[in-house]
C-alpha cells in the first residue's frame, strides 16, 4: 500500500482539493493516508473531511492521524508539505507592522519583507521535517506548496540535499486557463511553457494548433482600458512575456506599483488583501469543521478545477503515467542566466521514475534581470538563517524593489527590528528570537 504524508493537514480545504484530485483516479491502488498537524482539532477536521471525500467518492482509503510528526512520516513514499507556522497571527504581523510604517503589501508571503520572515519561521520547521524523513522515509518524495516557494526549497537543497524535494504551484496552470478564457480559447489542446522564478516565470511558450496565442492577447489588452489598469498587463507592456502569477501578487515583487496611492489607484491595488483571504481560510474551516459535526458532507470541487501537480506526480509514480507539469527545483544547468544553485521553476516531465527538470537555456533578459533581484533576496535570507546573522536579514529587505522604493534604509532596519520582536518565538536566537532548537 502506498503512503502519503500530508503535513500541515489542518489546512482543512487544501487537503479536500488534494485527496478530491487524489481519489477521482480510478487506476490509483488503495492509498494510506497520514495526516500531521501540530492542532489537534484541526488535525481532527482533517481526519473526518479525508473520510468523508473518500465516502463521496467511492474509494477505499486507510486514513490515521497523528500529532507526532515523525510517526506520520513513517514508511510514507510521498510527502506533500502545505504548513503556515505560525498561522493568521503572523500574517497579520508580516503585513500591518510594515503597513504601520509606510511598506504596503497586499499578500506578502513569497519576497520582500513579508517573504523574508515567513521563510525564517519555516527554515527552523524545515530542518526538523528533513532529520525525521532522512530517519523514517529516506526516499520519500517532499512535494512542498509552503510559500515562500523558492526560499523553501532552496533551503532544503542546502540542508538536506539528498532529499528529493520539489516545489509545487498552481500560478502557471492557472495564468495559462484565464488567459484562454479571456481571449476566447479553449485550455484543452494548448499547448503552453514557462520558466524563471516561482511567480514571477514568463510564459514563453503559449499557442494552439499552431498559432501563437500572443497576438490575440495584445489586441485583447490594446482594446481595454480596463485590461490595461491591470499590473500583469502592464508588466507584459513592459517585459514582453506575461507573468505567471496574479496581479496582486505580482505588484509587491517590483518597485512600479504600490510605491505611492496614485500607483495604487491606477492599478486597483488593494493592500493587506491576504488578511481578508486568510480570514476567508480560517472561515471555511470553521464551515466544513461544523458540516461534519453534524453528519453532513464537504463540497467537493468539479473535476479538473483544482489542477493540483502532487496527485498527478503521485499518479504518474504510480501507475508510470507520462506527464508534463512545473516545477520548482535547483538551477543545476536549467536556466543559463539566473544563478546556480538557486530555485528556479521549469517544466518538468513525470513518470514512474519521479519528477525530471527539463533544461531551458535563457530566459527572456529583461525577465531575468528581475528574476535575479527577487533570488537576491532569497539567497541572502537563506544565508542570514545558515550564518546566524541578523544583519544579512536587513540586507535582504533592503534589496528587496517594494521596500527600498518606499522606505530608507534606516526605516528598513527599524521595521526588522520590530519584526523580529514580534516573531521572537518562531525565530532562531541567533536572529534575534528565543527559538532554542528546530521543532
Amino acid at each position: 500500500m502506498s503512503t502519503i504524508t500530508l503535513l500541515g493537514a489542518g489546512s482543512v480545504v487544501f487537503t479536500r482539493q488534494l485527496l478530491t484530485d487524489l481519489l477521482r483516479f480510478p487506476d490509483l491502488p488503495v492509498l494510506d493516508i497520514a495526516l500531521h498537524d501540530i492542532d489537534e482539532a484541526r488535525l481532527e477536521v482533517a481526519r473526518l473531511t479525508a473520510l468523508d471525500v473518500a465516502q463521496q467518492l467511492g474509494r477505499e482509503v486507510r486514513v490515521r492521524a497523528s500529532l507526532d510528526r515523525r510517526a506520520a512520516l513513517d514508511g510514507a513514499e510521498f510527502v506533500i508539505n502545505m504548513i503556515q507556522v505560525g498561522g493568521i497571527d503572523a500574517t497579520r504581523i508580516d503585513l500591518e507592522v510594515p503597513a504601520a510604517k509606510g511598506l504596503r503589501q497586499t499578500i506578502g508571503d513569497t519576497t520582500g519583507v513579508g517573504g523574508v520572515f515567513r521563510a525564517l519561521r519555516t527554515f527552523p520547521v524545515l530542518s526538523g521535517i528533513a532529520r525525521d524523513m532522512q530517519q523514517v522515509c529516506p526516499d520519500a518524495w517532499f512535494l512542498n506548496y509552503t510559500n515562500p516557494m523558492a526560499m523553501n526549497i532552496w533551503w532544503m537543497s542546502v540542508v538536506a540535499p539528498e532529499i528529493k524535494a520539489v516545489g509545487l504551484c498552481h500560478s502557471v496552470y492557472w495564468t495559462v486557463n484565464d488567459l484562454c478564457e479571456l481571449i476566447g480559447v479553449p485550455l484543452e489542446g494548448t499547448h503552453y511553457r514557462a520558466a524563471g522564478v516561482n511567480h514571477q516565470a514568463w510564459l514563453t511558450e503559449w499557442s494552439r494548433d499552431g498559432e501563437d496565442l500572443y497576438p490575440r492577447l495584445q489586441k485583447k489588452i490594446d482594446e481595454s482600458p480596463d485590461l490595461q489598469r491591470r499590473v500583469r498587463a502592464e508588466i507584459f507592456r513592459r517585459i514582453g512575456f506575461y507573468p505567471t502569477e496574479t496581479s496582486e501578487h505580482s505588484a509587491e515583487y517590483l518597485s512600479w506599483f504600490l510605491r505611492s496611492d496614485e500607483q495604487i489607484e491606477r492599478f486597483r491595488l488593494e493592500p493587506l488583501q491576504y488578511i481578508g483571504i486568510s480570514e476567508e481560510n480560517v472561515q471555511e474551516f470553521r464551515d466544513a469543521q461544523e458540516a461534519l459535526a453534524a453528519g453532513g458532507h464537504v463540497p467537493l470541487h468539479e473535476e479538473g478545477d483544482a489542477a493540483e501537480y502532487a496527485p498527478q506526480i503521485i499518479h504518474s509514480m504510480l501507475t508510470g503515467t507520462p506527464r508534463e507539469i512545473h516545477a520548482n527545483v535547483p538551477n543545476h544547468g536549467l536556466i543559463d542566466n539566473l544563478p546556480a544553485g538557486a530555485v528556479i521553476e521549469v517544466p518538468a516531465s513525470v513518470d514512474a521514475d519521479g519528477v525530471h527538470p527539463i533544461a531551458w537555456g535563457a530566459i527572456p533578459a529583461g525577465g531575468a534581470a528581475l528574476n535575479r533581484t527577487y533570488l537576491s533576496v532569497a539567497d541572502l535570507t537563506i544565508r542570514a538563517a545558515r550564518e546566524g546573522d541578523p544583519e544579512l536579514v536587513r540586507r535582504a529587505v533592503l534589496t528587496d524593489p517594494n521596500a527600498s522604493s518606499t522606505l530608507t534604509p534606516a526605516e528598513i532596519w527599524e521595521l526588522c527590528d520590530e519584526l523580529t520582536a514580534a516573531h521572537a518565538a518562531l525565530l532562531p536566537s541567533e536572529l534575534g528570537g528565543t527559538l532554542e532548537a528546530a521543532r
